[in-house]
């Protein structure tokens, strides 16, 4: 891992994302190395050469952040890093911005695949509108081993219903959903005691990473080979518009609190329609 620590102008960045106002990335790169994150493209701005996964960038700043600005405003922490990776326990970058927040109106929404952000409850109860998601997408421990090297599916599962008992409004963000792989009503089974809401997101295929998980298809799911050229060489959205539709239905039978951002590309296209 190549850490490296460097100075940036502030934290809070404007955010095109269409649930979000501000972003927050303490970090640039992450040691989870998930191997279908769309964060990667980020080493085109960032003269990265090593392999996602392979290297961290600490970011310090002494201005602090604009509490005003981001007043009755929506911020996300963070989309393309995770502000709870392995080196947050020794730098506690995320924890210090959170110290900043106590006294914020914003809305914070935090995404991590950690259990490290336990170590933060004394705070995150402390903040008036936060919610935390943590990202789950397989019930399989080797399924999950191959695909990051975040927290285990048990220790992720823990870490909701901990912040839950605290009384932290918990996502479960079922994100990415890989087609026949990902046993969505068995997640919701599992854990639906402790869970306030479910996200949904399905797996886009874009960059060097999508001949990555093709082969990985390819070589461990042969019997499903065929669909993901379907879905993902062919661009035949059948198979989500089926999905999408069996989740809402599933979720509304059954009074789950949800969000479906299938249509994500969509859905950041009309929020930069809606500010021209």
């Amino acid at each position: 891992m190549i850490i490296k620590e460097i100075q940036t102008k502030e934290y809070l960045t404007k955010s095109n994302l269409p649930a979000s106002d501000y972003v927050i990335n303490p970090y640039v790169g992450c040691p989870h190395g998930c191997k279908y994150c769309y964060a990667s493209f980020m080493k085109r701005f960032t003269n990265h050469t090593e392999d996602w996964g392979d290297f961290i960038d600490i970011k310090r700043t002494e201005k602090k952040i604009n509490l005003n600005k981001i007043s009755k405003k929506t911020v996300f922490l963070s989309s393309v890093t995770d502000c709870y990776n392995p080196l947050e326990e020794k730098y506690k970058i995320t924890r210090n911005i959170l110290k900043q927040l106590i006294n914020s109106d914003c809305y914070l929404s935090i995404s991590t695949k950690s259990n490290l952000i336990l170590r933060d409850i004394d705070l995150l109860k402390q903040i008036k509108n936060v919610v935390v998601s943590i990202s789950i997408n397989t019930l399989d421990e080797n399924f999950r081993k191959d695909m990051d090297n975040a927290s285990t599916i048990e220790e992720r599962l823990n870490t909701l219903k901990e912040l839950h008992n605290n009384g932290i409004h918990t996502v479960l963000f079922m994100s990415p959903i890989f087609p026949f792989i990902t046993e969505w009503k068995k997640i919701i089974e599992k854990s639906k005691d402790y869970i306030d809401e479910y996200w949904f997101e399905n797996l886009n295929l874009r960059g060097q990473y999508k001949s990555y998980i093709m082969k990985y298809i390819k070589e461990n799911h042969k019997e499903y080979y065929n669909d993901y050229v379907t879905i993902y060489l062919k661009n035949n959205k059948e198979y989500w518009n089926k999905l999408a539709n069996e989740i809402n239905n599933y979720c509304e039978d059954n009074n789950i609190n949800y969000i479906n951002y299938f249509y994500h590309e969509e859905l950041v296209r009309k929020k930069k329609e809606a500010k021209k």
